[in-house]
């Protein structure tokens, strides 16, 4: 059975529990996938020690709404790709070279955090349309 992140409730109007499930979330992900501080923190849309202290559960404060917008596109890569390409390649997928048209030779982590939440909405897509989603 896949690895499963924390689910967002979209019902609640509690945004300090969002954002907590979220940052909850990205370390998560962040952490199947290998991620550097330095890189994890650049897609997140935080600053390392920011992040450093989200990865140590010492963080309490309130995500900007590009910060909300780069968890959701971060999430949902890391689920269109365990539903595409399963649990092992699914994790490494970020880290390999990828000859698509959208990567032309580079990682897309580095596509990624070349191009900032555009990319990582590009790369969303992608991954989507592989699998036949929208």
């Amino acid at each position: 059975m896949a690895r499963a992140l924390a689910i967002v409730d979209d019902r609640t109007d509690d945004g300090d529990r969002l954002d907590a499930v979220a940052v909850k979330a990205l370390v998560r992900l962040f952490g199947f996938w290998k991620a550097r501080i330095a890189d994890a923190s650049r897609l997140a849309g935080v600053g390392a020690r920011t992040f450093s202290r989200m990865r140590a559960q010492n963080w309490d404060g309130v995500l900007s709404e590009d910060q909300r917008l780069r968890a959701s596109a971060l999430v949902g890569l890391y689920k269109g790709l365990h539903l595409y390409f399963g649990e092992e390649l699914a994790d490494k997928w970020v880290k390999m070279p990828n000859d698509g048209p959208l990567f032309g030779g580079r990682t897309p982590l580095a596509y990624m955090l070349e191009g900032g939440l555009p990319a990582i909405l590009e790369v969303r897509d992608y991954v989507d349309a592989l699998r036949g989603g929208a």
